[in-house]
C-alpha cells in the first residue's frame, strides 16, 4: 500500500533540519524553512486514503519514504502511530521523534533533512522536481 507526492525543489531547500523533513503545497519556501524539501506538492496528507491510513494508524506498522529526485534517491524508515491522522491540508512531515500532529506522515523516521545526502539537496536547491513514495507494511 503507498501514496505517491510529487512536488519540486527550490533555491531556498537547505535541508538542515536535525529532526523532521517536509514537503509542502505552498507555492513558495523562505531561507528560515530548513525542514523543507519540496514545494508545490501535487497532494498533501488529506488526500491519501482511507486504508492507507489505516495501516500507518499502528505503532507495528513500517513506513518508508522514499525521496527520487533526479538520479538520486534516498529511502527514510520509520514508525506509524495511533494518532495519525493524515488530515492536513497543506504539509506532509516525517519526524525523528515521537511527536504527532495533523501534518506528521511518519514518526521515529532514521533520518531527518539534515542527515540526507548532500547531492541529493543540491538538485533539490536547483529546483529539480521530487518524488516522494510512502509505503507501509
Amino acid at each position: 500500500m503507498q501514496e505517491v507526492v510529487q512536488a519540486r525543489g527550490h533555491e531556498h531547500v537547505s535541508a538542515e533540519h536535525a529532526s523532521t523533513f517536509e514537503l509542502t503545497s505552498d507555492e513558495y519556501l523562505t531561507p528560515a524553512g530548513d525542514c523543507i524539501l519540496g514545494i508545490e506538492a501535487d497532494r498533501v496528507p488529506a488526500d491519501f486514503g482511507e486504508d492507507f491510513v489505516a495501516a500507518c494508524q499502528s505503532h507495528d506498522a513500517t513506513i518508508v519514504v522514499t525521496l527520487d529526485v533526479g538520479e538520486h534517491t534516498e529511502r527514510i524508515e520509520g514508525r506509524g502511530h495511533p494518532d495519525l491522522s493524515f488530515e492536513n491540508e497543506r504539509s506532509a512531515v516525517g519526524r525523528t521523534s515521537d511527536y504527532v500532529d495533523d501534518r506528521t506522515i511518519v514518526v521515529g523516521a532514521d533520518k531527518a533533512a539534515g542527515d540526507l545526502d548532500r547531492d541529493l539537496v543540491d538538485a533539490l536547491a536547483a529546483g529539480e522536481p521530487v518524488t516522494m513514495t510512502l509505503s507501509v507494511e
